[in-house]
């Protein structure tokens, strides 16, 4: 927070080394993407800035938001959003074979990116409601596990299997830390481990192509492994400071497929080395780290909880992506917010930040007042 006579009160307020740390960030990805296109702004780099920019104001407004209000507005939102991805698997709009999109003539929304962080909104609220004696009965199981199971099958069903695990994984975590029984975990777990051979049958055929290729990386280098292999040796051969900018073969010689999308960090790494990639994910890291901060220290329960379910969004998107690049998780088509090319995953980034935001000016007031 920065102190000044000068600076207006609100703005001086705004946690400024948060959004030094993500403006570096965002300037960092739009160096990547100025590279990716071969030297140029267009076509990524300049939409991207717009909309880094434009997001980033976003959040420093819903910062401003009390948490009184974010309560009130959490359930009709949820319902809202469940409602929209009912739409999209009914007429939503069809691209790249996924129908995820909402066409509204002057705008595409895709309802499943503000299922991430509402879904973690809802599950505070939950909990927050629910009398502390029965938060480890069967009780404080089946709705929780009902308001994540909907969208997530919705989800599923576009089909979106990251974004549908990444949901799942937010509630989840609010589950947990709410202090739901341990057993309400495994015994599901366990059922769900058992069932993957099963679950396995009912995946599309690309889905299934990515987990066999997971599992045996070499079975297809120049088909259904080409992504994974490309990417791998694009990060490896950047070696310690990398080829230098500009210099990345494997992305300017188009043999890294997505290189300014899902695989951005590889072409990232191969152009700036171990040392350009370890200092974004220093970076990221730090992010998490205030986020973790805001969470431990939240007053209240629902502030507490919407914190820890907030963070593990932030959290997916970061360790989903860099698993997948670097060949330790199947390829679900996860972005690195603002490293990666795309509007949706840094408008997803930016709510959460701008709740996070809002409730860690709250403590400072509380604080203040005390």
């Amino acid at each position: 927070m920065i102190s000044s006579a000068i600076i207006p009160q609100p703005l001086a307020r705004l946690p400024w080394r948060l959004i030094f740390m993500v403006g570096f960030i965002g300037l960092f990805g739009l160096i990547n993407l100025y590279s990716a296109a071969g030297g140029s702004i267009d076509p990524w780099a300049m939409r991207q800035g717009m909309a880094f920019t434009m997001f980033l104001v976003l959040a420093v407004i819903i910062s401003n938001i009390r948490e009184s209000t974010i309560k009130q507005l959490t359930p009709p939102v949820f319902a809202i959003i469940v409602l929209m991805l009912i739409a999209v698997d009914l007429m939503g709009f069809v691209g790249k074979g996924a129908q995820r999109w909402l066409d509204l003539g002057f705008i595409r929304l895709q309802p499943s990116e503000f299922m991430k962080p509402a879904i973690a909104l809802m599950l505070a609220r939950f909990y927050e409601l629910l009398p502390a004696g029965e938060i480890r009965q069967f009780r404080a199981v089946w709705p929780a596990a009902l308001l994540i199971g909907v969208p997530a099958v919705l989800v599923i069903l576009q089909p979106d299997l990251g974004t549908g695990l990444m949901v799942t994984f937010a509630g989840v975590t609010v589950m947990f830390l709410a202090g739901v029984r341990l057993r309400w975990f495994l015994v599901p777990g366990f059922i769900v481990g058992a069932a993957i051979p099963i679950i396995y049958q009912f995946l599309h055929g690309y889905q299934k192509r990515r987990v066999d290729i997971f599992l045996d990386p070499e079975a297809d280098p120049l088909g259904a492994g080409y992504h994974i292999t490309q990417s791998k040796i694009a990060i490896g051969s950047g070696g310690l400071f990398g080829k230098g900018y500009l210099q990345g073969s494997q992305s300017h010689l188009q043999y890294l497929p997505e290189g300014h999308t899902d695989f951005a960090f590889a072409a990232l790494a191969e152009e700036w080395g171990m040392v350009g990639g370890t200092i974004v994910i220093l970076a990221w890291l730090a992010v998490l780290r205030w986020s973790l901060k805001v969470a431990a220290n939240a007053p209240t329960r629902f502030g507490q909880l919407s914190c820890a379910g907030l963070n593990a969004v932030l959290f997916s998107y970061f360790a989903i992506n860099l698993l997948m690049v670097m060949g330790l998780a199947p390829v679900v088509g996860i972005p690195l917010p603002m490293i990666s090319y795309g509007g949706s995953a840094v408008m997803t980034v930016m709510i959460c930040l701008g709740l996070l935001m809002s409730f860690e000016r709250q403590q400072r007031t509380r604080s203040t007042l005390s």
